[in-house]
């Protein structure tokens, strides 16, 4: 049954839909400029971290229809709950939800993904004054960064990959935890919210045992900040 508090709207890619709760996280734009940074191989095996109502994993599908699974994972169990409704909403059978915390991934993932994707929380600070389902949402509260490439680390096959999003000014974080999980950065994109504007965002895909070298693509200007 729809709470009224819900709306089912549809998707930019592959005619999907996805139901959103106002009471908890709703999508941004950070989520879809991941999902059109990395680009699918044939029969993917692909994981959603920190999937929320499964925006990542949904919108990933609708532009790459020929990936062979997708897993969402998610810790909340409200939001699981939304994004098994929304995987029934679209008839969608390569699609499976795990409601748990991303450090918490059973051994059976073990080197399982060939792709992992994650727009994981990337602000610091304390959520006083914020509702705390929203708040886990952005704020590192229940799982760190190094916390997350390490289980991506585990998760993926060799020559897997793992594709993120992240505030610019923790660019060299970013790359440390990489390359200390033996995840060398492939690929980065800065992201602008206008033309001339300093960059707010970063995309980087990485490879699972890749060699050195990383290519740096042109500056991708985001007007669409807000959420959906």
């Amino acid at each position: 049954m729809q709470k009224e508090s819900e709306t089912i709207e549809e998707l930019f890619e592959g005619g999907l839909k996805i139901i959103q709760d106002r009471e908890l996280y709703r999508f941004t734009s950070d989520s879809l400029a991941l999902t059109r940074f990395v680009k699918a191989k044939k029969k993917e095996v692909v994981a959603d971290f920190c999937s929320g109502s499964g925006i990542v994993g949904l919108h990933f599908f609708g532009l790459n229809p020929g990936v062979a699974s997708v897993t969402l994972f998610e810790m909340q169990e409200e939001l699981a709950r939304l994004s098994e409704r929304s995987v029934a909403l679209n008839g969608l059978e390569n699609f499976r939800v795990v409601c748990t915390r991303v450090q918490d991934i059973g051994r059976e993932y073990n080197e399982y993904f060939s792709l992992i994707l994650c727009n994981p929380p990337y602000e610091r600070g304390g959520f006083e004054k914020e509702d705390y389902k929203k708040a886990v949402c952005r704020k590192e509260i229940t799982v760190t960064l190094a916390q997350i490439v390490n289980a991506a680390a585990r998760s993926l096959k060799f020559g897997g990959r793992f594709a993120l999003v992240n505030r610019a000014d923790r660019l060299a974080e970013v790359m440390y935890c990489m390359k200390s999980q033996g995840i060398e950065p492939k690929r980065l994109q800065f992201v602008r919210g206008k033309a001339g504007a300093k960059p707010y965002l970063i995309l980087v895909e990485g490879t699972k045992g890749g060699k050195e070298g990383i290519e740096i693509l042109p500056d991708l200007v985001n007007e669409r900040r807000e959420h959906f």
